[in-house]
């Protein structure tokens, strides 16, 4: 995806058109979650980009050379900054939410799974910001992987639970994803029941609702406003949300406006973490050529199938032959068999179609 080589040439009205159908391309990066998208916005000056290749090394899963992508996804909880205002005296940073996110090798389809950050999972060892390493541990929380050695430890956990090797990374904060909403104008869902969680500050009763980034924030993090209180039913509504975000993005003509795409980038992309494949426009306006055939409509919603740990009832466990079967779909370019998730604690959370 990266540029061989340029010659000047004059300014056409060809390049022109050209030019512009690469900004065009480029919206299909926004946070859908990860819209596919879940839509990342990166101008060279602001880039932030990690070399997860060269942290991680050859010890990783095999890539699969069938032209399917894999992406992971992040929404971290960093309070530095701007951030604080969303969890006074809390260090550190942590993936609040995560998606791995695969495209078929036709690039029409995509499958996202959502890892709830309250899983426990066995962490392998990983290598700190200082770079002294860690050992690995048994009984982790998802979410912590993060915490303890940055993008490169989240990858790493995330391909030993699924044998999977995710080809790229994302990562957005808190602030950031406001910002994005509050510059698309808002996002549009429908509330069947009513939501109101003073934690996240979030307070919406049935019915349609246009949401500012604060309330869109408040939505993607409420646990306490429906459902049982934990994180799956969070998970539920995050994914309806992402399904809205894509539909939102296609509704104002963010795709057909360079300028409009421009102003949306230069506000986002000093949030937003990538890749280091993903640190240039020139990068990201490839990647969203190959998605931009993906649809709302075209993603499947899934996650991870898990039930709730006997020794802590505030944390969940993967079913491992049933995760076996999503992860071995995705190597496969396969869709995930309802079998998958029957059955799972996320199946139990009384969420239904709160959010369309």
């Amino acid at each position: 995806m990266r540029a061989t080589g340029r010659r000047r040439r004059p300014h056409t009205r060809r390049r022109r058109i050209l030019k512009a159908a690469a900004w065009t391309a480029a919206a299909a990066v926004v946070l859908g979650g990860t819209g596919l998208g879940f839509a990342y916005f990166k101008l060279n000056g602001n880039i932030s980009g990690v070399d997860i290749d060269a942290e991680l090394g050859e010890d990783r899963p095999g890539d699969t050379p069938d032209g399917s992508m894999d992406i992971l996804v992040l929404g971290s909880d960093s309070r530095s900054g701007t951030n604080g205002k969303y969890g006074k005296g809390q260090a550190g940073a942590r993936s609040d939410t995560a998606m791995v996110v695969h495209v078929n090798k036709e690039h029409d389809k995509a499958s996202v799974v959502s890892i709830p950050r309250d899983t426990v999972i066995e962490r392998p060892s990983c290598v700190k910001d200082d770079g002294s390493g860690t050992a690995p541990r048994q009984r982790a929380m998802f979410n912590s992987a993060y915490e303890t050695g940055g993008p490169a430890c989240a990858v790493k956990t995330v391909e030993s639970m699924s044998g999977v090797r995710m080809d790229h990374y994302a990562e957005i904060d808190f602030s950031g994803f406001k910002k994005l909403i509050d510059d698309l104008g808002g996002v549009e869902v429908t509330t069947r029941k009513p939501i109101k969680d003073p934690d996240s500050h979030l307070d919406l009763a049935p019915g349609p609702h246009k949401l500012s980034g604060e309330q869109s924030l408040g939505l993607v993090r409420t646990r306490h406003g429906v459902g049982d209180g934990s994180d799956l039913g969070r998970i539920q509504l995050q994914q309806a949300f992402v399904k809205a975000l894509m539909e939102q993005v296609n509704s104002i003509g963010v795709f057909s406006s360079p300028k409009k795409l421009y102003e949306l980038a230069d506000s986002a992309t000093s949030a937003v973490t990538t890749d280091s494949e993903l640190d240039s426009v020139s990068d990201l306006a490839g990647l969203a050529g190959m998605l931009k055939g993906v649809k709302s409509d075209d993603i499947k919603m899934s996650t991870l199938p898990v039930t709730y740990d006997p020794g802590d009832p505030n944390r969940v466990v993967p079913i491992e032959s049933k995760a076996a079967k999503m992860w071995s779909a995705i190597k496969r370019d396969a869709a995930i068999p309802k079998s998958a998730e029957k059955g799972s604690a996320s199946e139990r959370t009384d969420i239904g179609r709160v959010v369309d």
